[in-house]
């Protein structure tokens, strides 16, 4: 199959805009006598006019050839073995050419059987992903015909989307990823086939769909792709708990702090929440909604212990049985839940003392409850008053979710 070319004049990337490391990987493959093409999402959001967070690259050179030319470079995956280039902290993505059946439905396993530019084409996920960008020419490369589809906004997958769905079912996912995120029209027998294979979710690697959830909840479109999950049937295979909560009048409060999370993820100077406090945002009105059941009615009201109890049975209710939850992330949401009541007692008449626990991520509490406070304004005084004796008292280093320490003021010797 001849692919059709579309030159810089009529495509518009200005190679000047690709990020300069993605460049030279590219640069240094060509010159070792290999292939080289940005794909993917990369190529995708240049197209439409967004800025790319990260850059993949396909080459044909294999893994093993492409860590002999990078010195900076680490090979990694099983299923699918990759080469990561890094720089600091940066990652460009560099994958072999592969081939792969597109017409058999069994569940892929293994993916690494190399193959030519177009068989790495043909068995990629949908149209807009299956793009080429040629840096030296500045052409783009098309043999599924994606570039027609991005400009009509148009999702389709590459061939047929039953088939494609059996084989790798988080494509599903990433189905209602991109129509939430770029608001594209979906095609007809893509829709009908997620329906069909819905129940395929859960023969997906539960880690893989664990990310795509954490990467929608950081993505500024959380709002609408988990509403689209609900109502394709696919949030009811893997949160069952949750997808049954948004069906009552209470649910509607989780989309309320999902919308808050996009508007805050639009705003180009707001501090961007840890995956633990997204992840409360998005359990926390199952939470309360649980607590006030048990406990309303009852003279005596719940203790910290008590709610503890209830934060790791609303945890393990919530995404088990399919998901297998981190560790660490469990206990971070665990006590953000905690702190909640901590903070904002269970019994509105009980006066609580300003006391910081000794909790290392104590401010991923404060970040929880400022969320709250958009949401419900006559909390601000209280965020204030606990944010205030925060920054004032002595308190461990705060770490985030990656592990990395944020910075303490030191403090003043007395003269």
């Amino acid at each position: 199959m001849d692919p059709k070319t579309y030159s810089k004049e009529e495509h518009g990337i200005n190679v000047d805009d690709i990020d300069a490391h993605a460049l030279y990987v590219l640069d240094k493959l060509r010159l070792a006598g290999h292939e080289a093409y940005l794909v993917g999402g990369g190529v995708r959001d240049l197209l439409l006019g967004i800025k790319p967070k990260d850059y993949d690259i396909s080459t044909s050179a294999k893994p093993e050839e492409v860590k002999k030319i990078f010195r900076n470079c680490l090979l990694i995956g099983r299923r699918f073995r990759l080469a990561h280039v890094r720089f600091g902290r940066k990652i460009i993505e560099v994958a072999t050419f592969r081939a792969g059946d597109t017409e058999n439905e069994s569940l892929i396993v293994r993916d690494n059987i190399f193959g030519t530019p177009e068989e790495d084409v043909l068995r990629r996920d949908f149209t807009i992903n299956g793009l080429f960008y040629d840096s030296e020419k500045e052409h783009v490369i098309d043999f599924v015909e994606g570039y027609p589809d991005i400009k009509k906004r148009f999702l389709r997958t590459i061939g047929q989307s039953f088939v494609r769905f059996k084989q790798d079912p988080v494509r599903m996912i990433r189905l209602l990823k991109f129509i939430a995120r770029f608001g594209l029209d979906a095609d007809t027998e893509a829709r009908q086939a997620l329906l069909e294979c819905r129940a395929e979710i859960l023969k997906s690697a539960q880690a893989r769909v664990l990310e795509e959830l954490l990467r929608m909840l950081e993505s500024g479109s959380a709002a609408p792709f988990f509403k689209l999950m609900a109502e394709h049937g696919l949030l009811e295979q893997i949160m069952p708990t949750l997808a049954e909560f948004l069906e009552t009048p209470e649910g509607g409060d989780v989309y309320s702090y999902l919308e808050e999370l996009d508007r805050s993820n639009h705003e180009p100077h707001h501090p961007k929440y840890a995956r633990p406090t997204l992840v409360t945002a998005f359990i926390f009105p199952l939470f309360e909604a649980r607590l006030k059941t048990r406990f309303l009615d009852r003279e005596k009201k719940p203790h910290l212990g008590d709610i503890f109890e209830e934060a790791h049975a609303l945890i393990d209710d919530a995404f088990k049985p399919f998901f297998i939850f981190p560790k660490r992330i469990r206990a971070q949401v665990t006590s953000i839940l905690v702190n909640q009541y901590r903070i904002t007692p269970f019994d509105p008449k009980r006066k609580t003392r300003i006391r910081i626990p000794i909790d290392p991520d104590f401010f991923q509490t404060l970040d929880f409850l400022k969320l709250r406070v958009a949401l419900k304004p006559t909390l601000s005084p209280i965020y204030e008053q606990w944010s205030e004796a925060f920054e004032k008292g002595e308190k461990p280093i705060p770490r985030s979710s990656s592990g990395t320490k944020r910075n303490r003021p030191r403090r003043r010797k007395k003269s």
